[in-house]
């Protein structure tokens, strides 16, 4: 459900749609890392300014952990 949203959350902020993909890795019993990758012009794009942006997308994930109990850590990679 996170990994979906956030995908298609990315693919609408992107100037580069086709180059978006989120991967979903398991740390712990009740906590995941959620990757970003997308090309460097739009990881500026999906941080924003100060960090808001990505800040803002982390604040709706944690609404999520109400559902399944998972803990979730968002990370933007740049695609070289």
């Amino acid at each position: 459900m996170v990994k979906n949203f956030l995908y298609e959350y990315a693919k609408l902020i992107a100037d580069f749609p086709d180059k978006v993909s989120v991967d979903r890795h398991e740390l712990g019993e009740n906590f995941a890392e959620i990757i970003i990758s997308a090309d460097k012009v739009d990881t500026g794009k999906l941080i924003g300014k100060d960090g808001k942006m990505i800040n803002a997308i982390k604040t709706v994930i944690i609404g999520c952990k109400a559902k399944d109990n998972t803990s979730y850590r968002v990370t933007v990679k740049a695609i070289e």
